[in-house]
């Protein structure tokens, strides 16, 4: 079939798609200088994140043109930049228990100049998903809150902070991926909510988006009963009707990526393409994989879909405007040069936010040559495997520190033994879904100098054992750990040093 040569550009210019590894090959680069909308980067593509203005230049040069490139940089437990090192800034769940808007838009305001100056024009966070199940596999400490009113201010907040700097922000995941008990990654995932709950609760953070000025709302692959029988990504009703139509939303829509097994592996990911702009989306995600072929499958779908009328080319018109709007974000609304003295008071944004966000919950005991054991819970698919260590930071302030990482179901038993007459730190992450952990949070209440680090969704641990709460693993609340962790001990050491 020829492919008319208007409705190839048209339909790439609402494709945003992916590759694998540090250098973009040849098929992409071609493929920009032939109008696809642009591309979404992934972990695999920055390496340690310090070359990424090389990569976007590369490819803006290649298309000639202005192109969208976005990534996602939540912060906390997702993060591109900073795969190597972990993030540099907490993550949502740790803003919201510090409930500071203030410093929630600082911090974002930071993590949008470190996009401006990679190149980047949107940043697809924050996550406005109100995270109300404490099982949801995928959402977490990627949410705000549990409340629907923490979690929009907090939003906003973050729409203020990446949009002041130049970045566009996409909020996601519409309309609302935080009761459900699945994870779109793997499939479907339904939202079983009562249509007041989703207006009282999952609506308000995307609200409080749209009042905020949010360039652009992501679409998630949730079934919403309540809403339609379809796939938000492909629904009408969902895209159209609610988030145009009673929302009020202007701005550009964005869908999560179409290699999800909720679409991939039901309607596939080139009928989800053209289901997707029918729906009213209007830049459309493949994932992180290579996908030449929808270099060419895609367009001669969406030429069937319009010589059948179930597309209008006004509606391609209209997705390709919508997605241009993104382009150049990064220099728009944003001051020309960042001064020393702004970025000096911009930086110390995510250490203060850490330290201020952790919570401690009974006396922290003396610490005496600590044994650390960490409990390595399998890394979701939104953040893949991150670095991150307690231990590390807690070995330089107290001497002695010995770490034990461990992956399954512990020998207790021998780690009491091994923690005679020594401190033992227990760090946990939601045991309500990896139980395997609950003999070794029992076991701290055995021990005489024991803390529980409880670093996921917080739980109501049924222990007498002191805990301090995280809410993540990012470096800096790692360190603000740490030196709660230590300071007994130092206080101890300094009284004894005085009366000597």
């Amino acid at each position: 079939m020829s492919i008319d040569p208007q409705l190839r550009r048209l339909a790439l210019s609402s494709l945003m798609l992916g590759f694998v590894g540090p250098t973009p090959p040849e098929w992409l680069l071609a493929a920009l200088a032939d109008g696809l909308g642009g591309v979404v980067l992934f972990g695999s593509n920055l390496g340690d994140g310090r070359e990424v203005r090389r990569l976007t230049d590369s490819m803006r040069a290649a298309a000639g043109h202005e192109i969208l490139i976005s990534l996602d940089e939540e912060g906390g437990e997702v993060t591109r930049l900073d795969t190597q090192r972990g993030s540099a800034s907490p993550g949502a769940a740790a803003l919201g228990q510090l409930d500071d808007p203030a410093m929630t838009e600082a911090v974002y305001a930071e993590i949008g100049w470190r996009l401006v100056e990679a190149g980047i024009d949107m940043n697809l966070a924050p996550v406005a998903d109100v995270n109300t199940d404490p099982l949801n596999p995928v959402i977490g400490l990627r949410s705000f809150s549990c409340d629907p009113q923490v979690a929009a201010r907090h939003v906003a907040a973050a729409v203020r902070g990446l949009q002041g700097a130049g970045v566009a922000a996409c909020v996601k995941h519409f309309p609302g991926h935080g009761a459900t008990r699945a994870d779109s990654h793997h499939g479907v995932a339904v939202l079983d909510r009562s249509r007041a709950q989703i207006e009282a609760v999952e609506l308000e953070p995307f609200r409080a988006a749209i009042a905020a000025g949010a360039m652009s709302i992501m679409t998630g692959h949730l079934v919403v009963p309540a809403l339609d029988g379809l796939v938000a990504t492909v629904s009408p009703a969902i895209t159209t009707g609610l988030l145009r139509g009673e929302l009020g939303f202007a701005g550009t829509i964005f869908t999560d990526a179409l290699e999800m097994k909720a679409i991939s592996q039901t309607i596939g990911m080139v009928e989800g393409f053209v289901q997707a702009l029918i729906a009213g989306a209007d830049s459309i995600e493949t994932g992180a994989l290579d996908y030449p072929e929808l270099l060419s499958e895609i367009p001669a779908a969406v030429q069937r879909a319009v010589t059948e009328g179930r597309l209008s080319e006004q509606r391609l018109r209209d997705a390709a405007e919508r997605t241009q709007r993104l382009t150049g974000s990064r220099r728009r609304g944003a001051p020309a040069v960042l001064t020393l003295a702004e970025r000096a008071l911009l930086a110390p944004a995510a250490a203060s936010a850490s330290e201020r966000s952790i919570e401690i919950m009974g006396e922290l005991p003396v610490l005496e040559r600590p044994l650390v054991v960490e409990c390595a819970t399998p890394a979701g698919m939104a953040s893949g495997a991150l670095p991150w260590s307690l231990a590390e930071p807690l070995a330089e302030l107290l001497p002695g520190s010995e770490v034990l990482r461990v992956s399954s179901a512990p020998d207790v038993p021998a780690i009491l033994s091994r923690s005679q007459g020594r401190g033992l730190v227990v760090l946990v992450r939601d045991p309500a879904r990896a139980e395997w952990q609950r003999p070794l949070i029992e076991a701290t209440q055995r021990h005489p100098a024991a803390v529980i680090v409880d670093a996921g969704w917080p739980e109501q641990l049924a222990v007498s054992t002191p805990v301090i709460r995280t809410r993540g693993v990012a470096p800096g609340l790692m360190a603000a750990a740490a030196a709660a962790l230590a300071a007994p001990y130092a206080s101890t050491t300094q009284i004894q040093e005085t009366s000597v």
